[in-house]
């Protein structure tokens, strides 16, 4: 991906990874799919971050799980 969706600043949530142009936690997206929320009800509940930007997230996710993962 070409574009950063997620940054870090010690000024922003204490340093909190965030959606990048908001104030809004990545562990929010993680926490509602957790709870068994949809993508959509959190996009929904924080506007401010782009169904692109959430997805983005989670490719990023997948590609670290799937980085680390070592076949049986």
């Amino acid at each position: 991906m070409g574009r950063l969706v997620i940054h870090s600043d010690p000024q922003i949530q204490g340093g909190m990874p965030v959606f990048v142009g908001t104030r809004v936690p990545v562990k929010n997206l993680f926490d509602y799919l957790e709870a068994g929320d949809s993508l959509d009800q959190f996009l929904d509940d924080f506007p401010s971050v782009s169904r692109e930007q959430a997805i983005a997230a989670l490719e990023l996710a997948h590609e670290a799980l799937a980085a680390d993962a070592h076949p049986a």
